[in-house]
């Protein structure tokens, strides 16, 4: 049994003690009394409500599977309205109010740009997530398949290379064009009388430079507030080839970024909390690092310095060199085995969650503010479900502030939208935290999960893929934006999409991704520094600030009916065929991406899916899985011995995925094991679990697991 330790009535497990009073506190000018006595308060304070909000979740799905087993099918709307208004699911919308969040960061309220999200458990992704503010445009062109097809490999492809080129000075010329000519003829850049030489259609879009004026090795060029670099060496390779000595463009891409330590990690215990809270202190310290073999050669890891350059008026120009990081806490729904309260019982993650990261953020707050500059911590809440929750975490994160010293509103929040009752209650959900809000976000996998799960009862779900063509995604997608816009975000407020899942498929995120900016997104999800690159040409091409002004101004309605629309299947609509290949496709889901969390506790990876296309991964995308397969065994479109036998299929299917890698075990021939089991369970017992989430299931294989392992 882990050791514990007494702390202001907690039994903390001794490891995570050590951590909190040998790292965590030291700096932060917080001593250790007023930590334990802050977090007991916390623990003790709030335990009972969290576990009622709870249990307000289970009465209310009750109370909704019973509605649909009286009334199966396609419910009337006015009915089904009226019902859910009865029960307290739906609540009434009260008058028109405006966010009043204090200051935030530019990254958050004026600027527009991609957002990264990384587990943050892992360091070496947590500090490519940091450092991916700046990115090369040419590198991201030419190692993927953005201009049509991937690099054949080999050696420097030159004709692939003069394709980057043009491609690059073709943006150049779209977004910051020249008075006369193109960027295309340029054979030279320099800076004369605050100017650039040539001249620019907008002269006001010189933003500095570096070196000598007459010979720049970097211009430094806006647009859209976001910036871009010319970088000039005609001794580099691509610049000695280069009419203008143009070696590279580097794009300003990751804003911000999510360090998550929720659906994409696997933390179960004390020393993986730990390594979760320990990294993002050291983001927070700014000393975190991380050693990594490249070409052979060690090499370390670490964040990134500020960049200098000089302003057109000769001035001194400082510009961040990472991007401003927020950090995802776990929802109201788990609890941690490394506090126990009073009663014994395991302390509610979230809370301790809430403590822990704004401890560590005093390094920032306190110290030279490398992240922050309106000192702020920003911190993602996901799957809270209505008003009455996100009250709550508002509350909560008040009881932070106090307990440390903080001054009330530092902690600044971000919502997502992903949960149904919070869908269909977003004005009121934002209302309940309007003094911290600073981000909401639709996240359309978690929230078709619990679309699935909310109408277990009413009947068969239509497929996955054809969820995105229904009326409540479009009206979710667009009220997600219009409220925010009402609710007065702009200016405040990043007001973001979802995550692009396929790191290998740069081209479509191109030509497809641009919709989130002109959908008015702020930010929109990418899931890598290089998809950020290329995402943030987007944001050039889109003046989201524009494009938020005209959507406000169209006064959309807000579409509560269609939002309300159950996503049901017909009768008899999809053939044996389509069922059998919806199953195998769910099945090979939930498997390649259980197998890796159980077995190996890693939250998030790129899982080929059953044409070997790889996808990212991480509880969401299982939930939707899960629950689809559940939705469907529940009634009747495939039958328990179809199930267990497309989940031995499909598990050779990721045994073969994975037969390079040597620290994987396979689950077949015989299926006995612990990941097997857990993607099993998350079908079978899918329709009992709270809400459809998948963490109580893959928490317990995954704590078996590491038992087993000593």
């Amino acid at each position: 049994m882990d050791e514990r330790v007494e702390r202001e009535g907690l039994g903390v497990d001794a490891r995570l003690a050590a951590f909190v009073e040998e790292r965590l506190l030291p700096g932060t000018g917080v001593a250790e009394a007023t930590f334990w006595e802050g977090l007991s308060g916390l623990i003790h304070g709030f335990g009972d409500a969290n576990r009622a909000l709870l249990d307000t979740r289970a009465r209310l799905a009750r109370q909704i599977d019973h509605w649909h087993k009286t009334n199966p099918g396609t419910p009337d709307p006015d009915a089904y309205r009226g019902f859910l208004q009865e029960i307290g699911y739906l609540v009434p919308e009260g008058a028109p109010f405006t966010l009043s969040t204090g200051p935030t960061d530019p990254e958050i309220g004026q600027l527009a740009g991609p957002q990264l999200v990384v587990p943050v458990k892992n360091a070496r992704y947590a500090l490519n997530a940091a450092n991916a503010r700046w990115g090369s445009l040419y590198d991201a062109l030419y190692g993927t398949d953005a201009l049509g097809t991937p690099p054949r490999s080999g050696g420097f492809d030159p004709a692939r290379g003069a394709q980057v080129v043009a491609w690059g000075r073709d943006f150049l010329d779209a977004v910051l064009p020249l008075a006369a000519g193109s960027h295309r003829e340029v054979t030279g850049y320099a800076v004369a009388a605050g100017a650039l030489v040539p001249a620019l259609a907008d002269p006001s879009a010189l933003a500095g430079f570096q070196g000598d004026p007459a010979a720049p090795s970097a211009i430094l060029l806006r647009h859209h507030g976001l910036h871009v670099i010319l970088r000039i060496d005609r001794t580099h390779p691509i610049g000695a080839s280069d009419k203008a000595g143009v070696a590279d463009i580097v794009l300003e891409a990751a804003l911000s970024a999510i360090m998550d330590g929720e659906d994409s990690v696997a933390a179960v215990d004390a020393p993986d909390k730990i390594e979760v809270w320990g990294n993002w202190l050291g983001l927070m310290k700014g000393d975190l690092t991380e050693e990594v073999v490249k070409n052979g050669r060690p090499i370390t890891r670490r964040l990134a310095a500020d960049l200098e350059f000089t302003a057109p008026d000769g001035r001194p120009l400082v510009l961040k060199g990472r991007a401003l990081m927020w950090v995802r806490n776990v929802g109201h729904l788990m609890t941690t085995p490394a506090i126990l309260d009073r009663e014994g019982r395991e302390a509610f993650e979230g809370l301790v969650d809430a403590m822990m990261t704004v401890t560590a953020a005093l390094h920032d707050l306190r110290g030279p503010g490398a992240n922050s500059v309106t000192g702020s911590v920003y911190i993602v809440k996901p799957k809270m479900h209505g008003p009455d929750e996100v009250a709550f975490a508002d509350a909560a994160f008040t009881a932070v502030e106090a307990a440390l010293g903080l001054p009330h509103g530092t902690v600044k929040m971000g919502l997502m939208d992903e949960e149904r009752r919070t869908s269909v209650n977003l004005a009121e959900c934002i209302r309940a935290a309007a003094g911290r809000i600073a981000f909401i976000n639709t996240g359309f996998l978690d929230r078709t999960g619990d679309e699935i799960n909310a109408s277990m009862e009413a009947g068969p779900m239509l497929r996955k893929g054809d969820m995105k063509g229904q009326p409540w995604l479009s009206a979710y997608e667009d009220r997600n934006v219009d409220i925010g816009l009402a609710c007065g975000l702009p200016g405040r407020a990043q007001i973001g999409k979802g995550m692009w899942a396929a790191p290998d498929r740069m081209a479509a995120m191109l030509a497809e991704k641009i919709a989130h900016p002109r959908a008015g997104a702020s930010c929109a999800w990418v899931p890598s520094p290089t998809a950020a690159v290329l995402h943030a040409t987007h944001y050039h091409r889109i003046d989201v600030a524009a494009r938020q002004r005209e959507i406000a101004a169209q006064a959309r309605p807000r579409r509560l009916g269609d939002l309300l629309t159950l996503p049901l299947a017909a009768k008899d609509q999809y053939s044996p065929a389509e069922i059998t290949r919806e199953l195998e496709t769910n099945a090979q889901g939930i498997l390649g991406y259980v197998v890796r969390w159980v077995d190996q506790g890693i939250g998030c990876s790129k899982v080929p899916d059953l044409d070997d296309i790889g996808l990212m991964e991480d509880r969401a995308t299982c939930r939707i899985s899960a629950q689809m397969l559940a939705n469907w065994l529940h009634h009747g479109l495939i039958a328990p011995e179809d199930l267990r036998a497309a989940l031995r299929r499909m598990a050779a299917v990721v045994d073969r995925q994975n037969a390079n890698d040597p620290a994987y075990r396979p689950m077949g021939p015989r299926f006995d094991g612990h990941a097997f089991a857990a993607a099993e369970a998350l079908v079978f017992m899918g329709r009992a679990q709270p809400s459809g989430y998948t963490e109580p299931l893959l928490h317990a294989h995954r704590a078996a697991v590491k038992a087993e392992a000593g």
